[in-house]
């Protein structure tokens, strides 16, 4: 059995191999290596192993079977080994981290990934291969027209699944109906672009995010979905979670962008409303209405900076491609964040001047002026946050001048 180690914990697909079994001299002929993450699945590991070889046998097509061990406590490495399988250890748990180390050991053209619990029919091994052969650059499968009863809890199967896979749609326009199907094919030359990093069950989500980010090819067809064999090791709301927290954390624009625009716009709209004195509603609305909406505007200024750090620090530290982003930083440099935010900025000064200048001629007696001086806070605040979030952006964008040498 192989054992593998790596700089740094779980790699990303394009780290080094410490240590590894030496290549079989057919190495560069295999079409497809079948990677199996497996963690304590005696049960089931023969006979997946088994079924693939078989496929790999019945097509002709030169293959290996790689079982990516991830720290087992049972008999699974062994069965596997003794079934026929090359198996690779992968110290780290978890789903994504299995995987990383199965990508790293495999020798193939191709890999084709199916879980080690009997819901896959590696007999369709073939079927994966021959659209990447065709020149796609991922296959994925879908089992939402074909789940055998008892095989998918009616949770995940009419709420979960389509919610998460919609969701995704939604946010990275991928077209994939089964987001988050275990069995899929990629070619291994597409590893790097992928630049996969996750190590738990979100990993499904970030292969399918990083291929529609990088163009890929994807293409999709129905397989059987059975029931598995021995118990599940998915947790249904934390695992749900994670796939959720995922999709958002790579989509800044949702998470923060469109949320905070709204914010801000509806805040300053509040905020002249107020200090124009417009009836709305019938109403004649006052300083409370006001500091509603300074909050908002505040808020929502904040949120669109931080977006603005996500997008940076996604696209100069993982690697992520955004459009929209870089148009942005191609037409917009530190100075124009600091020239807008001084400018913003001095306006409130200038306002709260007229505040205390009018507070003054009445002989600093009671101030009614309590909408023009929160104005005058809020703008000041606002071009605080533009300032020295400029800056911020500014100094995550430094990774870009170090790796390119770009101005």
């Amino acid at each position: 059995m192989t054992s593998i180690l790596y700089r740094g914990g779980v790699p990303s697909t394009t780290d080094t191999l410490l240590e590894q079994e030496p290549a079989p001299s057919g190495e560069g002929d295999l079409i497809v290596s079948v990677v199996i993450p497996c963690l304590n699945e005696e049960e089931n590991i023969e006979a997946c192993v088994t079924q693939a070889l078989g496929a790999l046998e019945a097509s002709g097509l030169a293959g290996e079977v790689l079982v990516a061990d991830n720290n087992s406590t049972d008999r699974s490495a062994e069965l596997a080994a003794a079934a026929g399988a090359r198996v690779v250890h992968v110290p780290e748990r978890g789903y994504g981290a299995a995987y990383l180390g199965g990508f790293a050991a495999a020798r193939g053209k191709h890999i084709v990934m199916g879980d080690a619990d009997l819901t896959y029919d590696f007999n369709e091994v073939p079927n994966f291969v021959s659209r990447l052969e065709d020149g796609a650059d991922m296959v994925m499968g879908n089992r939402m027209n074909n789940i055998a009863p008892g095989a998918m809890p009616w949770l995940h199967q009419y709420i979960g699944n389509p919610l998460l896979s919609g969701f995704l749609n939604l946010l990275f326009k991928t077209g994939v109906r089964d987001a988050h199907c275990g069995m899929r094919a990629v070619r291994r030359s597409a590893l790097p672009q992928l630049d996969l990093r996750t190590p738990g069950m979100e990993f499904a989500s970030e292969m399918v995010i990083r291929a529609a980010k990088e163009n890929l090819v994807i293409e999709q067809f129905d397989i059987q979905y059975s029931p598995r064999g021995g118990e599940s090791k998915l947790s249904t709301f934390r695992d749900g979670w994670r796939h959720l927290r995922f999709l958002l954390a790579h989509s800044p624009t949702y998470l923060f962008l469109i949320p905070g625009l709204t914010m801000l716009v509806i805040g300053a709209l509040i905020m002249l409303t107020v200090l124009t004195g417009i009836d709305v509603l019938g109403r004649h609305w006052n300083v409370h209405t006001m500091i509603g909406g300074s909050l908002l505007t505040v808020v929502g200024v904040q949120i669109v900076c931080l977006g603005l750090t996500a997008h940076a620090f996604g696209t100069y530290y993982m690697n992520e491609k955004d459009p929209w982003f870089d148009r942005m930083r191609d037409r917009f440099r530190l100075e124009h964040g600091l020239v807008v935010g001084a400018i913003i900025m001095l306006v409130g000064i200038v306002f709260g001047i007229v505040v205390v200048l009018r507070w003054a001629g009445d002989d600093f007696g009671a101030l009614n002026a309590a909408s023009p001086a929160l104005a005058a806070a809020t703008l000041i605040i606002v071009g605080i946050q533009i300032f020295f979030s400029s800056f911020l952006i500014s100094v995550i964008g430094l990774r870009r001048h170090q790796v390119t040498g770009a101005r």
